[in-house]
């Protein structure tokens, strides 16, 4: 589901053509740079989690951002999954495709435990790889993904679709279609 939010979407600036020709890059520093539109982000991502949450696990690195202050607002706790070779201690990880080769998230193996109810938090969601083994990581260590929250969905390249294939609620606060 996908909110409207006319406000937070006019403070996401749009870079055309990076980092290649053809991606309209929709950049999220611009609403960070203003105080009252990353707390309304805040605030809306929290009001639509849900409530039976036991941690907030954050994507690196823009996700860390958004699911920080997430954890914060709801007084959670916070898992970082990362990219191979970020964390120090035991790790557990999982490898995805990426459009030429793979890659690799992983978090500490410690970093939740069996049956724990998660929310993933992310700043935005694409093609939904990266997601995807994020929601794959939390559930081989045998926590229960109950929803993905994103401030932005690019609709037309499926990844919130794909998450809700693996019976993962998807919301997002704005939506830019075409991209």
């Amino acid at each position: 589901m996908t909110t409207a939010n006319p406000d937070l979407a006019a403070l996401i600036r749009t870079i055309p053509d990076f980092p290649k020709p053809g991606i309209q890059f929709r950049d999220i520093t611009t609403l960070l740079l203003d105080a009252r539109g990353f707390h309304a982000s805040i605030e809306r991502l929290a009001a639509s989690a849900p409530t039976d949450i036991d941690l907030i696990a954050g994507i690196e690195a823009r996700g860390f951002i958004f699911s920080s202050a997430m954890a914060t607002h709801v007084g959670k706790g916070l898992v970082l999954i990362r990219k191979d070779g970020k964390l120090p201690g035991a790790t557990i990880g999982v490898d995805y495709a990426l459009e030429y080769g793979t890659d690799r998230v992983v978090m500490h193996e410690d970093a939740c435990v069996p049956g724990q109810k998660v929310l993933l938090v992310d700043d935005l969601i694409a093609t939904g790889g990266t997601a995807l083994a994020a929601v794959r990581l939390l559930r081989q260590a045998g926590a229960e993904v109950v929803g993905a929250s994103f401030v932005i969905d690019l609709p037309d390249l499926g990844g919130a679709e794909k998450l809700r294939a693996e019976g993962v609620p998807v919301t997002t606060l704005v939506s830019f279609e075409g991209d």
